[in-house]
């Protein structure tokens, strides 16, 4: 099975560093999210279950500023 290619890649508005290049960027692919290095994008993304991914995300808001 091929997956599809995302075209459209958001970058996360909570980039690290100067130039905003320490992060990840994200695309959707349907039922899947895609998730890729932005400072080396060639090297293959890692797709999850949409629901997963927002239940990540949520628990990254959930925590933040909380020792882990």
């Amino acid at each position: 099975m091929t997956t599809p290619t995302p075209t459209l890649w958001r970058k996360s508005s909570y980039s690290g560093g100067g130039e905003g290049n320490d992060c990840v960027e994200i695309a959707e692919l349907g039922l899947r999210i895609a998730i890729r290095d932005s400072k080396n994008p060639s090297r293959g993304t890692l797709s999850v279950p949409a629901p997963a991914f927002t239940a990540f995300v949520g628990a990254l808001k959930e925590h933040r500023g909380r020792p882990a």
